[in-house]
């Protein structure tokens, strides 16, 4: 299994020297699993750009593109309209929700909000690509792969949610834009046990979040 970050930001890209060394577009996660072709993006920030401008450079053509959200705000979505294989009639785009408690279900209303005329000049549905939209439940196994959802506290309507990626190879938990109320949160602790990588929220340094617990 290999990883590759393209976003590690939120709330808003930035630019500028200061931010060269980790980057300044929003979350965007990249996960190669060795034994399938399949391609799987964790949330479309800006920095979904860039990779999709390196699957062209890498003349990738699985055909079928997975992108799973950790949860939709701005942050998490605002690259989509910008990602070069969403033009390309050849390929298949899966868009994933997991979570039964989830508040948003309808994945298509979502995006197909975010692109209409008066904000964007494309509309989703003469982008190009064929879109699938897919709710799940927890706990699903996709080609081989078993992914468990867990809930999150992350302010606004429906939360966040953390995804724990067991693979052949290895095991990712991914807990980014989660807050730990009054004490590291349990379930949170259970999603990362044994794993192999962690990737987590790091917003505010221990004295911030006194002044920013809640946000």
């Amino acid at each position: 299994m290999k990883l590759k970050f393209y976003g590690v930001r939120g709330s808003i890209p930035t630019c500028g020297s200061d931010f060269e060394i980790f980057g300044g577009n929003t979350t965007c996660i990249r996960l190669s699993l060795e034994h399938e072709k399949r391609i799987i993006i964790i949330d479309a920030g800006t920095g979904i750009r860039n990779l999709g401008k390196e699957l062209a450079e890498e003349g990738v053509k699985s055909g079928i593109i997975n992108l799973s959200f950790t949860h939709f705000h701005w942050d998490h979505i605002q690259g989509f309209p910008f990602f070069a294989p969403a033009y390309d009639p050849a390929n298949k785009i899966n868009l994933h929700v997991m979570g039964c408690d989830r508040q948003y279900l309808d994945i298509k209303e979502i995006f197909s909000q975010q692109m209409v005329e008066r904000y964007f000049p494309v509309s989703l549905e003469t982008m190009g690509a064929a879109f699938q939209f897919l709710s799940h439940g927890d706990e699903e196994t996709f080609y081989g792969t078993k992914v468990i959802a867990a809930p999150q506290h992350h302010k606004g309507r429906g939360g966040s949610y953390g995804f724990r990626i067991e693979g052949k190879s290895g095991i990712i938990a991914i807990c980014t834009d989660v807050e730990h109320i009054d004490g590291i949160d349990d379930s949170i602790v259970e999603l990362a046990m044994g794993a192999d990588l962690l990737i987590h929220d790091g917003q505010y340094t221990d004295e911030e979040y006194k002044k920013f617990k809640g946000w």
